[in-house]
């Protein structure tokens, strides 16, 4: 069975193909994208597949 670890992180509008590419080279898989606390920034959730969880 495969485990999954998470990770939350803010989204830059200004930069996002940027960013989640770099998040993507590094496995990261983006599930979704929500309005920040603030209701003008973005939170961006990532999953991937912990290391030797399988």
């Amino acid at each position: 069975m495969t485990t999954w670890e998470y990770l939350t992180a803010p989204l830059l509008i200004h930069n996002t193909k940027a960013i989640l590419d770099n998040f993507g080279a590094d496995g990261w898989e983006l599930v979704q994208i929500v309005n920040g606390p603030d209701g003008s920034s973005l939170v961006a959730y990532f999953k991937r597949p912990k290391s030797g969880g399988n």
